[in-house]
């Protein structure tokens, strides 16, 4: 099945270098290395250090990495093959980053996320906020199958509304994490999805109908959080929404014609559309959308006093590559109508890039492997098992960045150990799932957390304890092992 997701499709059949020579505690010098500096790089910049001393960090892990490698007889050569195709991988992700910068600025200028806002404020208010969050991004990440795409369209627009009613944003961009990465977990048409039993050897269907078990009570747990402390909110915009409310129809055209064109957006996703594609035809249409609707913004961002050719050229141009703002008196707006484009994404695409090279290193010089069979020794009974796979899936969200190597590593090296405990494989399966695909958000310089960080506009570390979707999955799954609930058995023949 074609992948929904914006993220590529890694191939089951990716190779996975062994190096019988690297020991266990040769292999977690660079992961102690890199966390230390990590650690205290976040200290000493608080929220700037995104802005290029985390990812100069990553470079010297990898460096560090590099030379535990030349210790062990590792070609330099074999390391930088290995950096170049974890750099490959990403491609996909880095155009897609672009498209979405690029998308909200034309949805700003069009007046689509205004718009959004809008209606957003009279609809939902402080107390259901949270948990409403959570049930809009389920649904759209169900239907689409991705994460990323729910983030880059509906989720932005909640985090505006949130900046509105004075809801904090980090409580707000964990709740539409945790229901994108619900989605993102059952959805039939998530490449997790479908990626997760390819590697532990069993079918799609059977895959989620066992991950309902401890998917559901997660995110019922989930909401019923999010509800308690929507009911304890006192956000300081509450009184002030009718005067927002004036001021964005100040500001733009409203109109609910606009919601056609994220309502395209989402149908052409879940019609199987590619989605760099379905957001390349966002981008489009909310530029058109902002000729019809904003002509007079669209001329004044192009630099002129009336709109034509070259002033709408140059209006659209600027809001899909550089900074743009809505004109308002408005102190709380001003955040709100502001996009960066295809610029604002850069210190992401960054990120990504110093990530992969920390991971690529890391798998040249076959720490991941060294690190996984060093979980799995550790552990003998069933729930060892389990324990492992679990603490395999965060290690490897944490050394290798990037989701896909938290699935298919601990998927090649734990399908035997679990056939031979006599467990069938859609425990395996289930188990990556609930610790690889949903913890990959909470790590800062992996891919999918480098990814919502830079499209929500809200620090990961910031989001990262109110995703309780995501932080509980993998509880849930322990819990399940440890009581022996729905551990199904391999069927004796």
């Amino acid at each position: 099945m074609e992948s929904q997701d914006i993220k590529p499709t890694l191939p089951q059949d990716e190779h996975i270098v062994e190096n019988k020579q690297l020991n266990i505690w040769e292999a977690l010098i660079p992961v102690i290395v890199l966390v230390g500096l990590l650690a205290y790089n976040v200290y000493t910049y608080g929220d700037d250090a995104l802005s290029g001393s985390n990812q100069f960090i990553l470079l010297l892990g990898g460096a560090v990495a590099a030379i535990v490698g030349f210790f062990n007889k590792v070609k330099f050569g074999q390391m930088m093959e290995e950096v170049s195709e974890n750099i490959k991988s990403t491609g996909g992700a880095i155009l897609i980053l672009l498209m979405v910068g690029a998308l909200a600025g034309t949805w700003l200028i069009s007046g689509i996320i205004p718009t959004m806002i809008y209606y957003g404020l009279q609809v939902l208010n402080p107390t259901i906020f949270l948990a409403a969050c959570v049930i809009i991004c389920a649904i759209i990440s169900v239907a689409t199958g991705s994460s990323w795409t729910t983030s880059a369209t509906v989720g932005i627009a909640l985090v505006g509304i949130a900046e509105a009613l004075g809801v904090p944003l980090g409580m707000t961009a964990g709740a539409v994490v945790s229901g994108a990465y619900f989605g993102d977990k059952i959805s039939p048409m998530s490449d997790t999805t479908n990626l997760a039993p390819a590697m532990a050897g069993t079918d799609l269907f059977t895959h989620i109908r066992y991950m309902l078990y401890t998917t559901t009570p997660t995110i019922i747990i989930t909401l019923i959080v999010f509800i308690i402390i929507g009911l304890n909110l006192e956000p300081k915009g509450v009184a002030d929404t009718h005067i927002i409310l004036q001021d964005i129809k100040s500001a733009i055209n409203v109109s609910p014609w606009l919601f056609v064109v994220p309502i395209v957006v989402i149908i052409l996703i879940v019609k199987k559309t590619p989605p760099l594609i379905a957001l390349l035809i966002g981008t489009l249409l909310g530029g058109l959308a902002a000729l019809f609707f904003q002509p007079n913004l669209v001329a004044g961002i192009g630099g002129s006093d009336t709109l034509n050719f070259t002033s709408g050229y140059k209006g659209i141009m600027n809001a899909i590559t550089v900074e743009t703002a809505v004109p308002t008196e408005n102190e709380a707006l001003k955040g709100l109508f502001t996009a960066g484009g295809m610029s604002n994404m850069l210190n992401t695409i960054w990120l990504i890039l110093c990530a992969m090279v920390f991971g690529g290193i890391m798998d040249g010089i076959g720490a991941l492997a060294t690190i996984s069979k060093a979980l799995l020794k550790l552990f003998q009974t069933t729930f060892g098992l389990f324990a492992s796979t679990v603490a395999s899936c965060l290690a490897l969200n944490v050394t290798a960045s990037d989701q896909y190597l938290a699935i298919v590593v601990p998927g090649k090296m734990y399908a035997k150990a679990f056939k031979d405990k006599g467990l069938a494989p859609e425990n395996l399966s289930r188990t990556l799932e609930d610790s690889g695909t949903v913890t990959s958000v909470l790590v800062p310089w992996n891919t999918c957390g480098a990814y919502q960080s830079g499209v929500l506009g809200v620090d990961t570390l910031q989001y990262a304890g109110y995703a309780f979707f995501n932080w509980l999955s993998p509880f849930m799954t322990l819990l399940f092992a440890a009581f022996k609930i729905k551990i199904r058995q391999l069927a004796k023949s």
